[in-house]
């Protein structure tokens, strides 16, 4: 006898013994909260649920957004038997016996939904046994994965499932659920009418760091606090620091103090002292924000103040930023301060900042530019023949890779020429001012003896 994952669901959430998270899981699309760039109205997620015919894709994002549970609800949209199987827990054996699983069903006019969790983990044998019967149409596979699928998952088996990336919550979208889950009576705390703050559930959405599955399993502990009154059950700020410390408490609902420390980071950095940004994004992150923020802060901070008198600054930035994602949030925030201190010890220039300033501000002012003839390019013959591409030098032709003169300085004729980039004696953009001069100087030359 089939038993069918969906409706499984269902059964075990009505259960009271299980986790609310759990419990709280949506059965419709109307039900879920967050990714309304995929599952809103007229979105593709959305017309697959309302059309009854879902594709193969592989849905990217990180814990708790709610990848399981579109599954689930894609399966029973369309119809489909879902088989769930984790890329940890299954070999070659559990993929056969899932694809004799969906061929019995396809006798009796069932298509197979294959939800496979973790599928970055599956290795080349797993992809190859599954591909065929992805290929066939046999089953269609929802992959989830926290990694990036273009990484970890083959060509062949990527090429054949389209890739959605599903955001962290934010806080709203988190409050909404701790919401619901206080007033839902079938599956949720609803038989408590408990009363809860809104700054205790601000704070514990914040310290979810936009995971559904985490802020409802704090709300479910700290409701083992609440305090009862004349009136019932009241969940307020000190329930919720019984369950994740006083400091969480530190972020103010209006926000303030959040993007104080976010402020204090940068201009730590930006002041080159590595131990106070190390001190304020401890604060931070303790006090429930997502090190992600920082992260992103530190992205802007590269360009903004570290520039090219360290190249390398953005990059280490960005494979934080990767590292954060790949390794979890434990071993993630060591990344995350690795690349505060290299920012924070780096020589510092905004010359990228000022130049990019001024280059949108000239852009506004003649907006009317024209490109150059020589530099547009010519794929037709009425084109060449207007002489698109004519007099164009290929800079690797030419003597030192540059080609000299300001009859090729790829500025447009009806501009006055205007310098944005200087570079400053700082770091590796000292390198940089010493080219720019030295090219100068070709250009001189060249300009003479034409």
């Amino acid at each position: 006898m089939d038993l069918f994952a969906a409706d499984h669901s269902r059964d075990r959430a009505s259960q009271n013994h299980a986790p609310l998270a759990f419990r709280m899981r949506p059965r419709r699309l109307e039900d879920y909260v967050g990714q309304q760039a995929l599952v809103g109205p007229g979105k593709p997620l959305r017309r697959m649920a309302e059309s009854a015919s879902v594709r193969s894709m592989i849905l990217w994002g990180p814990p708790g957004v709610g990848k399981t549970t579109l599954a689930e609800i894609l399966a029973e949209a369309s119809g489909a038997r879902l088989e769930q199987l984790s890329a940890v827990m299954a070999g070659v054996k559990e993929i056969r016996a899932a694809v004799e699983r969906a061929r019995e069903a396809r006798l009796r006019e069932r298509q197979t939904l294959l939800f496979l969790d973790e599928i970055h983990r599956l290795n080349k044998s797993q992809q190859d046994a599954l591909l065929p019967h992805v290929e066939s149409g046999l089953l269609t596979l929802v992959g989830a994965t926290t990694e990036n699928p273009s990484f970890e998952v083959n060509s062949a088996l990527l090429s054949r499932a389209r890739v959605y990336v599903l955001k962290p919550l934010d806080e709203e979208e988190l409050i909404t659920v701790l919401e619901r889950a206080l007033s839902d009576e079938t599956h949720g705390l609803g038989e408590r009418h408990i009363r809860a703050s809104a700054e205790a559930l601000s704070i514990l959405a914040r310290a979810a760091s936009g995971d559904a599955r985490r802020a409802l399993g704090l709300l479910e502990t700290a409701c083992d606090f609440v305090k009862t009154d004349e009136q019932g059950e009241h969940l307020d700020c000190d329930a919720v620091v019984e369950v994740i410390g006083h400091q969480a408490a530190a972020f103010d609902k209006q926000g303030e103090h959040y993007y104080d420390l976010l402020s204090a980071i940068h201009k730590s950095v930006r002041s080159s002292r590595p131990d106070a940004a190390l001190l304020y994004i401890a604060q931070f992150v303790s006090g429930g924000g997502d090190p992600l923020d920082v992260v992103r802060r530190l992205a802007a901070i590269a360009s903004e103040d570290v520039g090219n008198a360290d190249p390398r600054a953005l990059p280490l930035v960005i494979a934080a930023w990767d590292a954060y994602l790949r390794l979890g949030d434990y071993e993630g925030q060591r990344a995350i301060a690795h690349a505060a201190i290299h920012l924070a010890i780096a020589p510092k220039s905004n010359r990228i900042d000022q130049a990019w300033n001024q280059a949108k501000a000239f852009v506004a002012e003649h907006p009317d530019l024209e490109v150059p003839i020589y530099l547009r390019n010519a794929p037709t013959k009425l084109m060449s023949s207007l002489g698109y591409g004519e007099g164009y030098r290929y800079a690797h032709n030419e003597p030192d890779g540059y080609p000299a003169g300001s009859r090729h300085d790829c500025w447009p004729e009806n501009l006055p020429k205007t310098r944005f980039y200087d570079p400053s004696e700082f770091g590796q953009e000292k390198r940089f001012q010493q080219m720019q001069a030295w090219r100068a100087e070709l250009d001189r030359q060249a300009d003479e003896g034409s």
